[in-house]
C-alpha cells in the first residue's frame, strides 16, 4: 500500500508538471516540457557524461560518512559511559546539531579550498551529530539489569560490550548512522552547488547559468534517483541489522 501511495505522489506530480506546460503556458525557461528533459536525461546516460562528476560526489560522500561514522560512534560511546558526560554533553551535542551547519560554508572553503576536501569536511560534520546523539542514546538507554546480570556470569568487559550491549544499542545507532548518511549526502550536493569546480551539484548549476534548462532538470533527476537509490540501499542494511 505504502508502495502505491509513493507512485500515486510521483504521478501526481509528473501529470501537474505536463499540464503547467502544455496547458497553462508556464514558460520553458521556468520549467522545460518533460518530454525534453525526458529527451535530454537519456542523452546524458548514453554518453556517459555524469561519470566523472558521479565519482567526485560519491568519493565526498564516502569519506564524509566514514568520518562522521567512526568518531559519532566512538565519541557517542565514550560519553554514554557516564551518566555526567551523558547528561552534560548530549544536549550540547543537541544544540550545535540544531545550527544550520551549511552557514560555516565559507569558512570551510577557506580552510580547505573549492575541492573535495571542503565538501567532505562538511559532509562529516553535519553526518557526525546524528551518529553522535543515536549512539549516546543508544548505549546510555540499555536495562542497567541486562548489565548486572551479564557482570553476575562473569562476562569481561569485551563480552560485555559484544554480547550485551552492542545488541541493545544497535538498532538506536543504524537509525542515526541512516540519519547521518542522509544529511552528509544533501549538504555534499549542497555544497557543490554553493562553491565547488566539480561534481553533480556543480554540474546543475553551470547547466542553470547557462540557461540549459532542459539538461538542468535531467540532471537534477539524476540525482533525485542517485540519493532515492543510495537511501533506499541504507534502509535496507538497517533493516536487515535489526533483524539480522
Amino acid at each position: 500500500m505504502s508502495r502505491m501511495v509513493q507512485a500515486g505522489f510521483v504521478l501526481a506530480l509528473l501529470v501537474l508538471w505536463y499540464l503547467a506546460t502544455e496547458c497553462w503556458g508556464v514558460s520553458g525557461l521556468l520549467l522545460p516540457r518533460p518530454g525534453a528533459v525526458l529527451r535530454e536525461l537519456l542523452e546524458v546516460l548514453r554518453t556517459g557524461e555524469f561519470v566523472a562528476d558521479l565519482r567526485v560526489t560519491l568519493s565526498e560522500l564516502v569519506a564524509a560518512f566514514a568520518l562522521a561514522a567512526t568518531g559519532g560512534t566512538v565519541l557517542g560511546y565514550s560519553i554514554s559511559r557516564s551518566p555526567y558526560w551523558t547528561r552534560a554533553v548530549e544536549p550540547l551535542i543537541s544544540a550545535i546539531y540544531a545550527v544550520p551547519m551549511i552557514l560555516f560554508l565559507p569558512l570551510y572553503v577557506l580552510f580547505f579550498g573549492l575541492g573535495p576536501a571542503s565538501k567532505i569536511a562538511l559532509g562529516a560534520t553535519i553526518g557526525f551529530f546524528p551518529v553522535a546523539l543515536s549512539t549516546v542514546a543508544g548505549f546510555a538507554g540499555v536495562e542497567r539489569m541486562y548489565t548486572v546480570a551479564a557482570r553476575s556470569m562473569g562476562c569481561s568487559d569485551f563480552q560485555l560490550f559484544r554480547w550485551v550491549l552492542v545488541p541493545a544499542a544497535l538498532p538506536v545507532i543504524l537509525g542515526g548512522l541512516r540519519m547521518g548518511f542522509t544529511v552528509a549526502l544533501l549538504s555534499i550536493l549542497g555544497a557543490e552547488t554553493l562553491s565547488s569546480v566539480s561534481g553533480l551539484g556543480h554540474r546543475i548549476v553551470s547547466l542553470g547559468e547557462n540557461m540549459d534548462m532542459a539538461r538542468m532538470f535531467a540532471y537534477i533527476a539524476f540525482v533525485v534517483a542517485i540519493a532515492a537509490s543510495l537511501n533506499a540501499i541504507v534502509s535496507a542494511l538497517e533493516a536487515r541489522g535489526r533483524h539480522p
